[in-house]
């Protein structure tokens, strides 16, 4: 199991959080599109790194066209050294709408075409081809000798696709390299609903489960006195009562009997009572979601629950916690 971890949120300290990402020992790290830029800081991130892979979880994908995505991705694969992995989530319709003022429909059938798209893009600079994608939400036909890169150096980077229903999920097995799992997933969750879409998506494409990666991000509730684990479970519960509360992750809810659930927090939060919504994350629901217990359980319990599940755990250290204490779980957990 590769062990990645996450880029601050703060674009000023990206060289520092890479230099010392790689020094921990994580295989990868990934840039997140919230407040800031995702691609930006990845180039920072590789430039001051030697081996780490670097990584978008997520790109907005719809906020943008696969032109775009396909210019920028090549470019940090050249920058990096053939490190970089692009990855990319639908985000919701309020967002793409109201934030981006871009279009939404289709989600699932737009993101399988942008995904070809790209590919298509990329084709063209690698073999000299006309391009010539045609689909029925993205057309590109025109690339003149100004605008071709051609070809990578170090090939194409792979693309990860961030899913939580079945049919993103099953878009992800036939056209992408690897699927990101949503931190509001349980392990059983993965193995029933979204491993099997993963599946079915590969058995459209002809491929096998070893040409996808997946990656999950894991919640870590620890800390090494009793006032830090109170801290970090505080804020994962107040994280889970967010996410929860949207109508797109109720499945995993339902899936474990808790769709109730997230009807009250769906209620609570239209009120802004985010108090009481943290208030409803009982420990059952806790511990599903999380992996809660003391420092040196941490790794054994990583492995227990997602060996042979997943390719990847992303992982970031708990507030408090040393680097050289936090170097030791990340190869324990590799181990």
């Amino acid at each position: 199991m590769l062990v990645d971890g996450t880029l601050s949120s703060n674009p000023t300290g990206v060289i520092a959080d890479a230099r010392a990402a790689e020094a921990s020992g994580y295989d990868g790290i990934w840039s997140a599109e919230t407040s800031h830029d995702p691609f930006l800081p990845l180039a920072l991130a590789a430039e001051h790194t030697e081996r780490l892979q670097v990584g978008t979880g997520i790109a907005v994908a719809f906020a943008r066209n696969p032109m775009t995505l396909a210019v920028t991705a090549n470019d940090l694969q050249t920058m990096s050294q053939g490190r970089f992995m692009l990855g990319l989530g639908s985000q919701i319709k309020p967002h793409i709408e109201k934030r981006y003022s871009m279009t939404w429909s289709h989600p699932a059938p737009r993101m399988r075409e942008l995904i070809l798209a790209v590919r298509a893009i990329w084709a063209t600079w690698a073999d000299g081809s006309r391009l010539a994608f045609r689909g029925e939400f993205y057309r590109h036909t025109l690339m003149t000798p100004m605008f071709d890169p051609g070809p990578n150096p170090y090939g194409n980077p792979p693309i990860f696709l961030a899913a939580v229903g079945q049919l993103m999920t099953e878009v992800a097995g036939e056209v992408a390299d690897g699927l990101l799992a949503h931190p509001f997933t349980t392990e059983r969750y993965l193995r029933e609903v979204s491993l099997p879409a993963l599946e079915r998506g590969l058995a459209t494409s002809g491929r096998t489960r070893a040409q996808v990666q997946t990656s999950y991000p894991g919640m870590v509730v620890t800390g090494l006195d009793e006032e830090a684990f109170a801290k970090s479970e505080a804020a994962t519960r107040k994280q889970l009562a967010f996410y929860g509360s949207t109508p797109a992750y109720r499945p995993v809810l339902e899936l474990h009997g808790w769709g109730d659930l997230q009807t009250d927090l769906n209620t609570l939060s239209k009120r802004g009572a985010w108090d009481d919504m943290t208030k409803l994350i009982d420990d059952e629901v806790l511990d599903a979601f999380a992996i809660v217990g003391p420092l040196d359980s941490i790794a054994a319990k990583i492995r227990s629950r997602y060996d042979g599940l997943i390719d990847r755990f992303n992982v970031y250290a708990p507030s408090g916690i040393g680097a050289d204490r936090w170097a030791e779980v990340l190869a324990d957990i590799k181990d």
